[in-house]
């Protein structure tokens, strides 16, 4: 029997101000407060937002995640985030190595090694984001990049640090663009992510990691998606901003 963690998660991006996300929240936590789901819901609101968000919903209802962190403790880093910052806000979670912060920012497998550790270290839950881009999926690179970019960041910890991993595969060609991998693509890539853990830290460990599939997921496919056995739930962008196009992807399970 599968026991891992079924997980919907949120990720707003750069959307929506204070006001309307407290709003959004307050109505997701109601819409939830109707139902009983069989999943872990989550948020990942801008870092202004956390604060407010936390204290406007039911913790036993939602977890709040950051949407990054800084690779540095604290110190003189104008603009930065640090992860005790996001912890000392009652969010729970960072979402890391997201392809956007990835592409545009220029993080390297280094700096989020860094992060995953900070963010450990302040007691919250990393969501790290793995996946490929169009011409390595085209070039059969697929596998061999997301392999790299888990052992390159995440293979320093042990395997009790390893347990408290969420992680994310996001095709990047995936990703706002209306393609979606099919379940099929899926669930290949998540059996493969899993057999690479099982490598590194044993079955036991790998059984129990939590790995949620992000990319143009909808109500429409997510049924479908969530009910291969690898996919443990989903990172979810443009879909996440609306109570009405969200909930249906949570009762997927």
């Amino acid at each position: 029997m599968n026991m891992r963690k079924k997980i919907v998660a949120g990720n707003w991006k750069m959307n929506m101000n204070l006001q309307e996300g407290v709003a959004l929240a307050e109505e997701l936590n109601e819409a939830l407060k109707a139902k009983s789901v069989k999943c872990d819901v989550v948020v990942g609101t801008p870092f202004i937002h956390l604060a407010s968000v936390a204290d406007a919903v039911d913790a036993s209802r939602i977890g709040v995640a950051a949407q990054n962190c800084a690779d540095k403790v604290s110190g003189a880093y104008t603009g930065e985030v640090s992860a005790a910052m996001v912890a000392s806000t009652g969010a729970k979670y960072v979402i890391l190595g997201h392809s956007e912060r990835r592409a545009y920012y220029h993080e390297t497998p280094e700096m989020l090694k860094e992060k995953v550790l900070l963010a450990l270290a302040n007691g919250l839950t990393p969501i790290f984001c793995i996946g490929e881009v169009l011409d390595e999926r085209e070039s059969g690179k697929h596998f061999e990049v997301v392999q790299s970019q888990i052992e390159a960041s995440l293979f320093g910890l042990s395997a009790d640090d390893f347990g408290r991993i969420v992680l994310a595969y996001e095709p990047v060609w995936a990703i706002g663009t209306g393609k979606t991998a099919s379940a099929a693509q899926a669930q290949e890539m998540h059996a493969f992510i899993r057999r690479t853990l099982t490598g590194k830290y044993g079955a036991e460990v790998a059984d129990r990691t939590s790995i949620l599939y992000g990319g143009s997921c909808n109500a429409s496919n997510a049924q479908e998606l969530f009910s291969n056995p690898d996919v443990d739930g989903g990172l979810i962008g443009g879909a996440s901003l609306g109570v009405d196009k969200f909930m249906p992807i949570i009762e997927a399970f």
